[in-house]
């Protein structure tokens, strides 16, 4: 059913809104509205942070992780061990991972999986900043933590044979973690375990 607006401004509204994931037109129109029922400072207060967002969050140079200078607070933090390197899909997953409390090195984000039906390849994530910062030296361990689904193999499959000819241990996170779930929505409790069980990647 098409709504039909009173207002080409709300209409404006409704569509924007529309065009965030997981959101319908129906959850649009009621947020919309809601909106227009807030006080104008809030509504203000709102946009003014979307933007600021938008302007002023950069991709760490080191992992690629969300921040809002150069590099991530998990990459300055000296505390960390720099040794280990947890190799995730997404920011989602680095805080679902921080949340278990149970790792202390570092991250780096692929910033999607390899996935050919999507039109994904290995060029379009950061793969070879990942072999550059093994090639570098320091990093004694790679953790694949990747959800395992069949694109989530694929990429850590790909991953392993990139770095086989530095010599660096690899090794994938348990399978606590039932096949084709999401890594960002497992509990912190079979996630920490997963980590913590971490084995050999075998090809």
């Amino acid at each position: 059913m098409t709504n039909r607006f009173s207002s080409s401004l709300l209409e404006k509204a409704v569509t924007e809104i529309n065009r965030l994931p997981g959101i319908g037109s129906r959850t649009a129109l009621r947020l919309a509205l809601h909106l227009l029922r807030q006080d104008e400072g809030r509504v203000e207060a709102l946009a003014d942070s979307l933007v600021q967002m938008r302007q002023g969050v950069h991709y760490c140079q080191t992992c690629h992780n969300i921040c809002d200078a150069e590099r991530c607070e998990i990459c300055s933090n000296p505390t960390r061990d720099s040794h280990l390197v947890c190799v995730v899909e997404d920011v989602q997953d680095v805080m679902a991972i921080e949340n278990t409390m149970q790792y202390r090195g570092l991250y780096h984000v692929l910033g999607g999986v390899i996935s050919p039906m999507d039109g994904i390849g290995p060029g379009d994530l950061q793969i070879e900043s990942l072999v550059e910062r093994v090639r570098r030296g320091g990093v004694e361990e790679v953790i694949l933590a990747l959800s395992p689904t069949m694109e989530g193999d694929t990429t850590n499959f790909y991953i392993f044979r990139k770095l086989e000819e530095t010599g660096v241990k690899v090794t994938v996170i348990a399978r606590g973690i039932a096949q084709n779930d999401e890594l960002q929505y497992t509990d912190e409790v079979t996630l920490g375990r997963a980590l913590a069980g971490r084995v050999p990647f075998v090809s």
